[in-house]
């Protein structure tokens, strides 16, 4: 019932390894940082300014080679659906991925995929793997210890940290991601948080219909699986675990604990 099988479809999912196939869903977040940590990140170390200081021209990396934006041309279409296009002399760079000016780095943990464009005034602090087609809009704040699968979107001043996004997820617009975890198409509604900490002190526990089960952590947000929908400015409680196809309603404050499948949760 709890198991990461009931939620996900990890079979196009890079990174499945993270999840343990004989523990609860969130496993997940609890193995994310020792993942991250032996992680194999290509040296970026010519290419990010030191000391987090702002990208100052827009780079192009294409098979371990890396362009300025004034050696190439570039059409800015969806990344997520391929239309992310750089050619250089007439020639198409296929999987180039696309940095622009203005956005910041911290830290050389970082890993970025094939055909991602990342956008001014972007924030990604490492540890953070982001894998193919991936677009962080402007304005976003990637907190590190971030895992993000194939084609997901980080939207306009959305913060997330410490979570996985399965492939497709997306995070659009105004969005709060904290220790948690998107499912494969998850869509959040604009404004949508997903609350992390509660008032009182010790870790998280799950309601579940044969009782509280301890998530063994302090800071637990949402699991949202696959082909879950929030509406705008919907909250989600700590320890909220969403089961596939369900929808948050707009303006609902999701309770806390086990929600089932093809459910609607209401306000």
């Amino acid at each position: 019932m709890l198991s990461s099988a009931s939620f996900f479809d990890l079979d196009d999912f890079t990174f499945a390894a993270i999840f343990s196939a004989d523990k609860p869903v969130w496993s997940g977040l609890h193995n994310l940082k020792s993942y991250l940590n032996n992680f194999t990140y290509p040296d970026y170390s010519d290419i990010f300014p030191k000391n987090g200081e702002p990208l100052t021209k827009t780079v192009v990396i294409h098979n371990n080679t890396t362009y300025t934006g004034d050696e190439v041309d570039i059409v800015f279409g969806d990344a997520p659906k391929g239309q992310l296009l750089v050619t250089k002399d007439g020639q198409p760079l296929a999987g180039a991925s696309v940095i622009m000016a203005g956005s910041v780095f911290m830290g050389q943990q970082i890993s970025i995929g094939k055909g991602v464009l990342i956008e001014p005034g972007v924030m990604i602090s490492s540890p953070t793997v982001i894998d193919d087609r991936c677009v962080v809009r402007q304005g976003a704040y990637i907190r590190g210890y971030c895992l993000f699968g194939k084609q997901c979107v980080i939207g306009h001043v959305s913060e997330v940290k410490h979570s996985i996004f399965l492939n497709d997820a997306k995070a659009g617009h105004f969005a709060y991601v904290g220790d948690s975890i998107l499912g494969t198409n998850a869509n959040l509604g604009a404004g949508t948080k997903l609350a992390n900490l509660k008032f009182t002190p010790g870790n998280v526990s799950v309601k579940t219909p044969e009782g509280l089960v301890d998530s063994g952590l302090r800071k637990f947000g949402a699991i949202l699986a696959d082909n879950v929908q929030t509406g705008c400015n919907s909250v989600t409680n700590p320890g909220t675990v969403v089961g596939p196809r369900s929808m948050i309603l707009p303006n609902t404050t999701a309770p806390s604990g086990l929600h089932k499948g093809t459910c609607i949760i209401r306000g």
